[in-house]
């Protein structure tokens, strides 16, 4: 018997209030064999609720003797994960995936495949049912006091279009009152169809760009390229409150770093928050600046003026042994086509370097080389790019600190 499995989670913080969602249906989706919403906890997170969505599902697949399964999600981690492509190093991800893969272990074929979150209302709708139920004190485990957790699922699913409506006038539903699966997933970014203003079909690779924490070598306004410097003190603290409130709006679906310490020291304090591991992408590297590197610009200015004024104001020239900001371009340029590549639609968390960040925006901008001169990043700043395959590029947010403000 094949049986099809819908599943999503969520949580309202992250770790938060949390909850999955699993509808189970017949192989042609005509019939719902079950529905589930489940609590998760008061202090879970996304990763976990949507894993506990997927393990329950094939739960009841086992029960029912299914010898196929499909299932369906919008979450790229899990999907990744149990598909074998991404691994798993965090220890809460492992336990559940290892859970998940005893279940999957007694079917003769289990297979995942990502859907866009629209794809997912019903799952999505059990979710925050569940999220409710948490809220108002219900203890972990499905809720089954014998009450419909929806009044009439099946109507939920015809008029979202998941499975044929059996009435001609349906149309269709809303998202539910207070649905916030991961809260503020759209990272300052409304939640429209893109081809509501840019004539795309597809959702985007939104890249959510991080720049490092403080360091000694910035706070004293020096050139710091290959350098290596650790985050001071206030790094520390400004990466602190950068990983809250990322955590807190949630949505993030991988995490990808420069190799130097100060990127990853940033990118591993989200990762410690949100549930995630963090990619290391060696074209994130910051620019080598050669003979500058560690001169502050007066320095490099009197060791080489003429040079350095040309660096200045032309993109194709290099410091003395270094690379000039069009190598860095092609570079990063290469890293972005690898990241949408890798995680298609999804919100990746990139923590990088000044010109790095620069050259992704202005690929978002389709700008000209005059961008990298002409526009300041703060430290621990963040900002928000989104690349569509079939559509024109977009930068959503540019340079925000205010999580540095509290």
């Amino acid at each position: 018997m094949k049986l099809i499995i819908e599943a999503d989670g969520g949580s309202r913080g992250n770790p938060g209030i949390a909850g999955s969602g699993t509808v189970v249906y017949t192989d042609n989706k005509e019939k719902i064999l079950r529905e589930i919403a489940y609590v998760v906890g008061t202090r879970s997170t996304n990763n976990v609720a949507e894993y506990r969505g997927l393990i329950e599902g094939l739960r009841v697949a086992r029960e029912l003797d299914a010898t196929e399964v499909e299932v369906f999600m919008d979450s790229k981690l899990v999907v990744e994960q149990m598909s074998g492509r991404w691994k798993i190093k965090h220890p809460d991800m492992k336990v559940l995936a290892i859970e998940a893969n005893k279940l999957a272990s007694g079917i003769n074929k289990v297979t995942y495949t990502w859907i866009p979150r629209e794809k997912n209302k019903v799952a999505d709708h059990l979710s925050n049912v569940a999220m409710d139920a948490a809220a108002a004190g219900k203890p972990e485990g499905p809720i089954d006091d014998g009450t419909p957790v929806v009044a009439d699922i099946k109507a939920v699913a015809e008029s979202a279009g998941l499975i044929p409506s059996s009435d001609p006038t349906s149309t269709g539903m809303e998202d539910s009152a207070g649905s916030d699966k991961r809260e503020g997933e759209d990272l300052n970014c409304p939640n429209t169809k893109p081809s509501n203003w840019n004539g795309a079909t597809t959702d985007p690779t939104r890249l959510l760009l991080l720049r490092h924490g403080q360091t000694a070598m910035s706070a004293a306004r020096q050139y710091s390229g290959r350098s290596n410097p650790e985050l001071s003190e206030l790094g520390q603290q400004q990466v602190e409150a950068a990983a809250i409130a990322l955590a807190e709006r949630g949505g993030i679906d991988a995490i990808v770093s420069s190799p130097l310490r100060r990127c990853v020291q940033t990118a591993e304090a989200v990762a410690r928050r949100v549930g995630l591991e963090v990619r290391i992408i060696d074209d994130l590297i910051e620019t080598d600046f050669g003979l500058w590197d560690g001169k502050t610009f007066s320095e490099a200015n009197e060791a080489d003026p003429e040079l350095h004024q040309q660096w200045l104001t032309d993109t194709s020239v290099a410091p003395p042994g270094g690379e000039s900001l069009q190598q860095v371009h092609r570079r990063v340029k290469k890293a972005r086509q690898l990241i949408e590549k890798d995680y298609g639609t999804a919100n990746v968390l990139v923590v990088s370097h000044v010109t790095p960040i620069k050259s992704i925006l202005r690929q978002s901008l389709d700008a000209s080389p005059a961008f990298f001169k002409k526009t300041h990043l703060d430290l621990a700043s963040l900002s928000i790019a989104e690349f569509y395959s079939d559509g024109p590029t977009c930068m959503r947010l540019f340079n925000d600190t205010s999580h540095l403000d509290s």
